[in-house]
């Protein structure tokens, strides 16, 4: 078993709560209340943008130009390509786009994009590329398999966002990452690799929680309405 398919083993309990959440079942169901794909959008906007300083970090600490490369396409992928099941989200919502940008963050994203921040600035390349994987990888499987047990039309409301993450494109990122990974975790120390596989967990349960705070429209105490006497 590699490094790769040993993290995803131990992270299946992770998967099976996101897979399950009720704004990811809702994907599929073609139901999911609009200010929760309003405020998704919102925060992920923000956190992609952050995901792309990262790869922008692991670039600086690449080896060779072929690890750059594959950086450099995924931060073009991101800017380029992402957007477009932001934009189905919205379509949906009835919003605009542009309208969700710069938003602030809630907890659970500025937690989880802290976590990659701090990752990033100390950790190895190994160890970016283990904060950063449980999102193509869990975003690839959700996609695959709301395909299996929906088998949209091109009249789901979500066949957009669904075929983007469930086609070859997404699985070709998380091909390229993982194969990184394991080549990288070969020459690793043990206590390297117990790094890797604790940044991977975080991130695997920070992609829940950032399905429930987008669910749940997750708020800082200080944003919240004050409670009437």
């Amino acid at each position: 078993m590699s490094f790769s398919q040993e993290l995803r083993r131990l992270a299946a309990p992770v998967y099976e709560a996101i897979f399950n959440h009720p704004f990811v079942k809702g994907i599929g169901e073609g139901n999911v209340p609009k200010d929760a794909l309003i405020h998704y959008v919102c925060q992920d906007f923000e956190y992609l943008t952050s995901f792309c300083r990262v790869y922008g970090v692991a670039i600086s600490r690449c080896e060779n130009r072929e690890q750059m490369e594959l950086f450099n396409e995924q931060i073009n992928f991101v800017l380029h390509s992402e957007v477009h099941p932001h934009h189905n989200f919205c379509d949906v919502a009835g919003v605009k786009y542009e309208d969700l940008q710069a938003k602030p963050l809630a907890p659970g994203a500025h937690h989880y994009i802290n976590h990659m921040t701090t990752v990033a600035q100390t950790g190895s390349l190994g160890e970016i590329i283990a904060v950063l994987l449980p999102c193509p990888w869990t975003y690839l499987e959700i996609g695959q398999k709301l395909i299996e047990q929906h088998d949209p039309t091109e009249d789901h409301p979500f066949y957009e966002w669904i075929m983007f993450y469930g086609k070859k494109e997404m699985d070709s990122v998380t091909h390229k990452l993982c194969a990184l990974l394991d080549q990288w975790a070969e020459g690793a120390s043990e206590r390297e690799k117990e790094k890797m596989k604790d940044h991977f967990i975080k991130s695997c349960e920070l992609e829940y929680l950032f399905w429930d705070m987008a669910y749940q429209k997750q708020q800082w105490p200080s944003e919240m309405s004050p409670v009437e006497a």
